[in-house]
């Protein structure tokens, strides 16, 4: 199951004769440990964030010997190591703001709630005079109903 062999459960059950769920319990517990254990035999790139943030983990003190010795041992390579590397220092990082952009920001956002107010009463407006029409347009034809009328001239 580990690397660089990264064989299914499936695979190491049927040539060793162990039981899938004693395969899954033993996988478990080493994923417990810290082990990195692919939940399956996709190449690294694959791998679900939790085993590549392990790999950074695990090489976040070697040198340049050791890290490529790991990758070795794994089946992986050190600018994959250093792209998970990357990616998990951009992934805890918010944009920080100055002064000047979050009072910009304030202001946009008290414009757009201006906007939305003045919209929303623009449509309730329309919608009235719309039920207005409506209403005068059904009571013409009850009229016209009533009366008889053809509506010719």
């Amino acid at each position: 199951m580990s690397p660089p062999y990264r064989q299914s459960v499936a695979q190491i059950s049927a040539e060793l004769g162990i039981h899938v769920v004693t395969l899954y319990n033993w996988r478990k517990a080493w994923r417990l440990q810290g082990e990195v254990v692919p939940a399956s035999e996709k190449d690294p790139e694959g791998w679900g964030a939790t085993d590549k943030f392990t790999v950074v983990l695990e090489t976040a003190g070697l040198n340049a010997t050791e890290l490529s010795a790991y990758c070795r041992e794994r089946g992986l390579y050190p600018e994959q190591v250093e792209r998970w590397r990357q990616a998990s220092q951009d992934a805890n990082e918010k944009p920080v703001l100055t002064l000047k952009e979050q009072k910009e920001l304030e202001r946009l956002r008290a414009q757009d709630q201006k906007e939305i107010k003045r919209l929303k009463q623009e449509l309730r407006r329309k919608e009235k005079a719309l039920a207005e029409a409506a209403a005068l347009l059904i009571a013409s034809k009850k009229i016209q109903a009533f009366w008889g009328e053809d509506g010719d001239d």
